[in-house]
């Protein structure tokens, strides 16, 4: 009978394997801190303060050869004849001389306002009505096409440090960035962003004395997406030939696959579906779903690897009589999905519902604002007592196995060094399981709280990119050993020549293992363990 890869496999062999996915390793993380940029760029716009005073809603251009009549400054003269509802912000993206790019994926923008204190018109709502419109163009001489346009209401949070008094008149409030926009495609090369702040009795008035208008627009830089798609492209083709010759070699057995062989597929199929490169057809096509996609797909892959180590520990825990049953995993199964399913409500009512209005926030009102936070602590929490599960259900299996090892002095020499590097190569897989979990955990935090790059000299390391390049090399290495490791061996371990010695071998391993068919050997002799 065919065993698994890693009980076969020669110690040198699986050394140069360890050292091949260590380099290999090592230089999805240089390619990040050293050949890629930063992940993203921002660049800030002062609005231009453009006069519509017949308020037509004809698109009103900061500048070029048909810019609007403006204002500097609201002290001047003509802004003192004017009303408030005959002001509207402009904004063109990009900057003069520049051109904005598909390689750029997405754009966001944030809204930061200067208002300044007056004592007859200070601060008295919390929440400020924006009536925002996009447009669009692909040369500078072409009329602006309507791309979106809605009304929205944006909480309004402003402290005034010092005392309201008539000396601190002039004075800025500091107010919180505002979320403006998230485009999930950057398919044309002009964008203009009109924005009016409609005052009358009920709306807009207590919003302060507002001076100027910022918008920080975000996007992907194009050196960062030429790396993170060429990364794709290669681990893509070299993860489904993985997982199609793992299936070959599985097929090729006598039995039926058993359950954690079945998982091992499902995590390479996962993993397959969050290479695929469709970043190379998001260039030539306007596809604003990619970023809620792209979400799905790293769902789809994190659920299936949760549930893959639940299976992965459990079937190496229970008895004969219940491994190898979906059923016996129902209650952590189903925590997986139910928090998968509760991830993907709250990422299509956000990013589902910018396809039709990328002005759209959950976090434009205060329900929506504590329902986020929840949704995010909820997570952290869940994820946290995930690991902490997870390193319970490894220690058991270390304590499973540790009454397996009573059992060697009892066997032959050849027969007890033999299972005695097989248990040790399990445990130390199971230790690289929980090594790539607490990693992912501990470099995001270390990132978190430090800065975007690092300067060495005449290099510039950057640390976010090294971390996302790092952590998707070191997630297709780990796919790719649990795949390669647990394939069925061509090799087989008992010999047909009717030895008499080999034939006592295989007895003594047939009472251990009492004859269940299993992927390894550690598989099949946990099984009776656990119902000893």
């Amino acid at each position: 009978m065919a065993e698994a890869i890693i009980e076969n496999m020669s110690t040198k062999k699986l050394i140069c394997l360890g050292f091949f996915c260590l380099a290999c390793q090592v230089l999805s993380i240089m390619i990040g801190a050293l050949i890629a940029p930063s992940p993203t760029s921002a660049i800030h716009y002062l609005a231009t303060k453009c006069i519509n005073r017949h308020r037509v809603h004809d698109w009103l251009v900061p500048w070029g050869s048909n810019r609007c009549q403006q204002v500097c400054s609201f002290d001047e003269p003509l802004a003192k004849t004017l009303d408030a509802n005959d002001i509207v912000f402009a904004v063109h993206v990009p900057l003069p001389n520049m051109e904005m790019s598909p390689w750029f994926q997405y754009m966001l923008a944030v809204l930061q306002f200067d208002i300044a204190f007056k004592m007859i018109n200070q601060i008295e709502d919390n929440v400020i009505t924006i009536d925002a419109g996009l447009a669009y163009r692909d040369d500078l001489i072409s009329e602006w096409t309507t791309k979106f346009h809605s009304v929205e209401k944006r909480p309004l949070r402003c402290i005034f440090a010092v005392p309201k008094t008539y000396e601190n008149e002039g004075r800025f409030y500091h107010c919180d960035p505002i979320p403006f926009l998230e485009l999930g495609s950057v398919a044309h090369k002009y964008f203009l962003i009109n924005l009016h702040l409609p005052v009358n009795d009920t709306v807009n008035t207590g919003i302060g004395e507002i001076r100027d208008v910022h918008i920080v627009a975000i996007h992907q830089n194009e050196g960062f997406t030429k790396i993170w798609i060429s990364m794709k492209t290669v681990c893509s083709p070299w993860m489904f030939v993985t997982t199609a010759w793992y299936w070959h070699r599985i097929s090729l057995r006598a039995r039926p696959p058993v359950l954690l062989e079945k998982s091992i597929f499902a995590l390479g199929i996962s993993m397959t579906l969050l290479n695929v490169p469709l970043e190379w057809l998001s260039l030539g096509f306007e596809w604003t779903w990619m970023l809620l996609f792209e979400d799905m797909r790293q769902g789809v892959f994190y659920s299936t690897l949760f549930c893959f180590w639940i299976i992965f520990c459990g079937e190496h825990l229970l008895d004969q009589n219940r491994r190898n049953r979906l059923s016996a995993y129902w209650w952590q199964l189903g925590l997986v999905a139910f928090s998968s399913s509760v991830l993907l409500i709250f990422d299509l009512s956000e990013r589902g519902v910018h396809l039709t209005n990328p002005f759209y926030s959950i976090w434009a009102s205060e329900i929506g604002t504590k329902i986020s936070i929840t949704f995010i602590v909820v997570a952290g929490i869940s994820v946290s007592l995930y690991f902490l599960f997870l390193c319970h259900m490894v220690c058991c299996v270390f304590k499973n196995i540790g009454g397996k090892i009573l059992q060697l002095p009892a066997m032959p020499e050849a027969r007890r060094l033999h299972y005695k590097g097989i248990i040790f190569r399990f445990r130390f897989l199971m230790l690289v399981t929980l090594a790539c979990a607490a990693m992912t955990v501990i470099i995001f935090i270390i990132n978190q709280v430090s800065e975007g790059y690092w300067n060495c000299g005449d290099y510039t390391v950057q640390v976010y990119s090294a971390f996302l390049t790092g952590t998707y090399g070191m997630w297709n290495l780990y796919v790719f050993i649990i795949i390669f490791l647990y394939a069925p061996s061509h090799k087989h371990t008992r010999n047909k020549s009717g030895d008499n010695r080999v034939e006592k071998l295989e007895s003594q391993e047939t009472q251990m293992t009492c004859g269940e068919q299993g992927s390894t050997e550690v598989y099949r002799i946990t099984g009776k363990v656990a119902e000893e």
